[in-house]
C-alpha cells in the first residue's frame, strides 16, 4: 500500500473520535454526532465524498450501513459497536436515508 493510501486511512480513523454512548431514552442529535463524528470523512455532511464515499443516495442497503457502523472496516472506518446503541445506529441510517442536496 502506497504511504500516502496509508496515511489518509490512518488519518480519517483518528480522526473519528467514538462518541460517549447516550442512553435511548436521552434526545439524540443525530445531525450534530454526523457532524462532529462522521463529517470528517463524509463530506457536507454526508452528501459528498471525501476520505470517504458520498453517503446521499448510497446504493448499499440499510443492513449494510448499520454493520459498517457497527463493526468498521479495518484501515477505513473505525467501529462504534459499544459507542452507539442499536437505536441511534438506526437513527444515522435513517438520517443518510433522508440526504438531500443542500439548496443554492
Amino acid at each position: 500500500m502506497p504511504v500516502a493510501v496509508l496515511a489518509v486511512s490512518l488519518s480519517c480513523v483518528a480522526a473519528a473520535q467514538s462518541p460517549t454512548p447516550a442512553p435511548d431514552s436521552e434526545t439524540f442529535d443525530v445531525e450534530q454526532l454526523f457532524a462532529g463524528t462522521c463529517g470528517f470523512c463524509h463530506s457536507e455532511g454526508g452528501r459528498a465524498a471525501g476520505k470517504g464515499p458520498q453517503l446521499m443516495n448510497t446504493p448499499r442497503d440499510d443492513d449494510f450501513i448499520r454493520n459498517r457502523i457497527k463493526h468498521g472496516k479495518q484501515g477505513a472506518m473505525p467501529a462504534f459497536d459499544g459507542a452507539l446503541t442499536d437505536s441511534q445506529i438506526d437513527q444515522i441510517v435513517t438520517y443518510i436515508r433522508a440526504l438531500k442536496p443542500r439548496a443554492g
